[in-house]
């Protein structure tokens, strides 16, 4: 040890922390010595009650009532204890039974950068699409993983992507203070013969062991390019974070460093509302999928829900539960809203009553992008520790998805999107190492176990 070229503070931290989990470990052998012993002694009783019965049938009723009651005594009493001293290590089963419901199926390789963001395409066919912080926004064969379009528009980073409810059109957000709206055609790739799916699952996740993705894969060289938006959002004075279709398609809505939101209408580009009010930076936008409704993040640790239902006057609402920045707050197919933080925690929403949560749940990293599923309103949480953790609306923690070195993200995790429509890929995280991953998750295996 004293050649160790740790400082000493982070030694001592170090050790301390050790000595913790020595500690508990030690507590839970001494309480599985006492167990053993609680059990060998009720199995003596157990035996001897057997016995008082001279002579007895082991099947008649007095025999049977009184060995019956001593088996439930026995097992009422080995729940219980088991419950409170195994309840520390549950979670380890948990991530083995985990894997059989969420597997990973398919990455999406060769963003030169980071992934911020990424959806699913609305219409047919479906594709997914990424924003990366090197400048452009892909559009990939969920299926094949290849790269189907780039767009290369932006002069800075993609922060978000998001499609047209109706028509093959993309909204951008960009780092260059302004927000993109780009028409896509793409042609999807023949799928692969079955025989070919394990083959390439195996070649993307020895890829996945490098410790960067080189971004010279083949697909996205050879994909075709579009530079040029139909339509260029202006009018933010810093960096667009996010932005949103609303309902209809008609309009959108995008999220600035400046602190302010903007709606606009696409058809003639003109600046509509100036949604100001946030004290800091704004990190999100979400628009209801039924509703003009909409929800914006902020550094501020709030987030608004902005009500246009009414043409002739629009309300806002502030919500104050969390003690950092709010990183997004999403609608579900309801009257919810979901809210996750860099404080580490996510909170459910009513929206008839928004004076507190319905449901915390607390982990033990920041919450990035969150996604809801719209059928089963499974929340999917992204985390900077490189996690991904699923759970329902009441804060039950359902599954974590499988990460290893050979598979999973290497780095933060900073988005998730559900796409029920797709049986084989479900639900689609991305992050800082540059690649995005298709999962598929077995939900009515997973709630089953629940």
């Amino acid at each position: 040890m004293e050649d160790s070229k740790l400082p000493m503070a982070l030694r001592s931290n170090l050790l301390d922390l050790f000595g913790q989990i020595e500690r508990e470990f030690e507590n839970l052998y001494l309480e599985n010595i006492e167990l053993r012993r609680e059990i060998e002694s009720l199995n003596e009783r157990l035996a001897g009650e057997g016995q008082t019965v001279d002579g007895g049938d082991l099947s008649k009723g007095a025999l049977k009532t009184k060995a019956s009651h001593s088996t439930s005594q026995l097992s009422q009493k080995l729940k219980t204890t088991y419950k409170a001293s195994t309840s520390k290590i549950v979670s380890s089963f948990k991530a083995t039974t985990s894997r059989a419901v969420c597997q990973l199926v398919k990455e999406y390789v060769g963003h030169r950068d980071g992934i911020w963001d990424l959806s699913v395409t609305r219409t047919q066919p479906l594709v997914l699409g990424t924003a990366s912080a090197d400048h452009c926004a892909m559009l990939w064969s969920i299926e094949t993983g290849k790269c189907l379009l780039k767009y290369a528009g932006h002069a800075g980073s993609v922060n978000s992507i998001k499609f047209h409810p109706t028509e093959q059109m993309a909204l951008t957000a960009s780092g260059d203070q302004t927000a993109h709206i780009w028409r896509y055609m793409v042609q999807l790739p023949l799928p692969q013969p079955p025989a070919d799916i394990s083959a390439s699952l195996d070649d993307d996740v020895d890829f996945s062991d490098k410790d960067e993705a080189d971004g010279e894969a083949d697909g996205p060289n050879e994909c075709p390019t579009v530079r040029v938006a139909s339509t260029t959002l202006r009018s933010h004075q810093g960096v667009v974070i996010a932005a949103d279709w609303l309902v209809g398609g008609k309009q959108v809505v995008t999220a600035s460093w400046d602190r302010a939101a903007n709606l606009y209408d696409v058809e003639t580009s003109e600046l509509v509302h100036t949604l100001t009010g946030h004290d800091q930076e704004l990190t999100h936008c979400c628009t209801h999928p039924t509703q003009r409704l909409v929800v914006t993040s902020s550094r501020d640790t709030t987030f608004r829900l902005w009500d246009f239902r009414d043409p002739s006057i629009h309300s806002v609402n502030v919500f104050q539960g969390h003690t950092d920045t709010v990183t997004s707050a999403v609608f579900t197919v309801g009257d919810n809203v979901v809210s996750g933080s860099d404080d580490r925690t996510v909170k459910v929403w009513d929206l008839k009553n928004m004076r507190s949560p319905i449901a915390t749940i607390r982990t033990d990293s920041a919450v990035n992008r969150i996604s809801v599923s719209a059928n089963q309103r499974i929340i999917a949480l992204p985390h900077d520790n490189r996690q991904v953790r699923l759970f329902d609306m009441t804060g039950v923690r359902l599954a974590r998805l499988p990460r290893s070195n050979r598979q999973g993200h290497r780095r933060m995790v900073c988005c998730s999107a559900w796409n029920e429509e797709n049986q084989a890929c479900n639900l689609f995280t991305c992050g800082f190492d540059r690649q995005a991953i298709g999962w598929n998750i077995n939900i009515p295996a997973l709630l089953q176990e629940k």
